[in-house]
């Protein structure tokens, strides 16, 4: 049997030697599923999903108790998902949600629902303070800004309120807020 140092004489050199295989055990691990790559020139972005918003919202309008719009927004802006939620607290309603990619890769969501404004606030991005108000194409949107948080921004069309939120810049929420402004109710049943 070897001649062991005893527990006492080990020391940092020790851990980082032993600790050497299992790092490179672990690369080659991810290296082989594809997990990890080294590409000098950074990430890439991937293909945006599409999805036929146009299509969604015409549904949702023929299908839900409030009015729904569909904003014209610029063509560098992809929607790439949808969803329809439900909230089943007091104020509540249904929820028609629609994603986008903007121009400069960043996405935004609109959501349309006829409930309350603090429960549609509270549903989709937690519970937070109104910061202020801004007017855009003649309607008030209530801002709700937290540190470290996506911004939201609300509106109140009487019979639906619109809430939008994202990662974009202060223009990209601009341009989300004028278009659903902008919008007429699409067709009902």
């Amino acid at each position: 049997m070897p001649n062991k140092k005893p527990r006492i004489m080990n020391d940092y050199r020790d851990l980082v030697w032993s600790l050497i295989p299992l790092v490179l055990i672990a690369v080659v691990f991810a290296g082989l599923t594809s997990q990890c790559s080294f590409a000098a020139n950074g990430p890439t972005q991937g293909t945006i999903p599409s999805f036929d918003a146009a299509s969604a919202l015409r549904s949702d309008a023929q299908n839900l108790r409030f009015p729904v719009r569909e904003p014209a927004l610029p063509e560098n802006w992809k929607p790439n998902s949808g969803s329809r939620d439900t909230i089943p607290a007091a104020g509540g309603g249904t929820v028609s949600t629609i994603g986008y990619i903007t121009g400069a890769g960043t996405y935004m969501e609109l959501n349309q629902s006829d409930a309350t404004e603090e429960v549609l606030v509270d549903h989709v991005v937690g519970t937070r303070y109104a910061t202020g108000t801004r007017e855009t194409g003649g309607q008030k949107w209530v801002m709700y800004d937290e540190p470290d948080a996506e911004p939201a921004w609300v509106a109140d069309f009487g019979d639906s309120r619109a809430l939008i939120r994202g990662a974009g810049d202060t223009a990209a929420f601009e341009t989300l807020a004028a278009a659903v402004t902008a919008a007429r109710p699409l067709p009902a049943r």
